[in-house]
């Protein structure tokens, strides 16, 4: 089955459109499928419009609006049959400035969305959470935490035919406000690549990848669900050098050290996760669904060896400098750059 069938005269809505996420999302089901229309609700008329005159499309339908206002998102549901939730606020340092934008957008904002859903009966909502919601240490990774909870709370407490689940993933490799975009800036502008800790690890994860693990979700999942796709990583110090070798750049790092708010490694599934999670192949599932039944949390427990470590950018498959740069040399906006 073609991982996009699924949408085949579908009424799709993605909250948060107009990001990297939402313009791989559209192009790959404009590609891949035959939709009977795509709304894109977003709160930036200007990224709408850039939208709309780059992809010329007729099953676009943009809407502006804001996941803090209920009543706009009602407006943008009716008739929905999926919903990606990707809106949020995910800046680290603009959540630890204002910590309770994130909280109006992350949080209220996904009850918002997902209140609407089961309302209008949507047949499945994939909301997108972060390895930055694991083990949270700032204020973005908090509120994204509490986005999941959420999510799994009405995926037990749904008395409607709507399913609720979700993906995490890792660092998107140049998505909107990433470090490889940062790299390429500043090599425009001839200066030294800031690395905050070259021994720091991270998750290597394709845009295309992602978008097929939001697709893959959306074909499996089940309610309370968080799919997780496995990922290679690298350090900060290979990943620069990696940009270095390919644009043969001579102006070299200036190491600035880790910023509040930065882990030195990332998880993508905590340890207690690993207890439930089910390997597949390419994927975990974590299935978190039970019914709200007090006692499943309060009296009865699981007997289970707990694994040494949960699954982290530090022990997945790290990435040599030759195996970086063949990564990096996949993706179009470095093939584009190159030319």
């Amino acid at each position: 089955m073609n991982k996009c069938s699924l949408l085949n005269d579908k009424i799709i809505l993605i909250t948060g459109g107009t990001g990297s996420f939402g313009n791989d999302t559209v192009e790959t089901i404009l590609t891949e499928s035959n939709p009977k229309e795509i709304r894109i609700f977003s709160r930036d008329e200007k990224k709408q419009f850039d939208m709309r005159n780059r992809l010329k499309s007729p099953l676009l339908k943009f809407l502006i609006g804001d996941v803090r206002d209920r009543s706009s998102i009602s407006n943008a549901m009716r008739g929905v049959d999926f919903v990606f939730h990707a809106a949020a606020l995910k800046q680290i340092p603009t959540c630890e400035f204002f910590p309770m934008e994130a909280v109006k957008t992350n949080i209220l904002g996904t009850n918002n969305v997902l209140e609407e859903a089961e309302e209008n009966n949507v047949k499945k909502v994939v909301v997108l959470s972060t390895d930055k919601a694991v083990y949270p240490i700032n204020a973005m990774g908090m509120t994204k935490a509490l986005l999941e909870k959420i999510m799994l709370a009405k995926a037990r407490n749904a008395n409607g035919g709507t399913i609720f689940c979700g993906v995490r993933y890792g660092n998107v490799m140049c998505s909107r406000g990433s470090v490889i975009p940062l790299f390429m800036e500043q090599m425009q502008n001839n200066q030294r690549l800031t690395l905050t800790n070259p021994d720091m690890t991270r998750f290597l994860l394709p845009l295309p990848l992602a978008v097929g693990l939001v697709l893959y979700a959306l074909e499996r999942g089940e309610n309370g669900d968080i799919l997780i796709r496995k990922s290679p990583a690298s350090t900060m110090g290979t990943l620069a050098q990696a940009m270095i070798d390919i644009f043969k750049y001579t102006k070299g790092i200036q190491v600035i050290g880790i910023r509040e708010g930065e882990k030195t490694h990332e998880t993508l599934v905590t340890r207690e996760e690993l207890i439930k999670a089910e390997d597949v192949g390419d994927f975990f599932r974590i299935k978190n669904f039970e019914k709200l039944d007090y006692s499943k949390f309060f009296i009865e427990g699981k007997i289970s060896d707990l694994p040494k470590d949960g699954y982290t950018s530090e022990n997945t498959k790290r990435l040599s400098l030759d195996e970086t740069k063949d990564l990096l040399l996949s993706l179009k906006e470095i093939q584009s750059a190159l030319k």
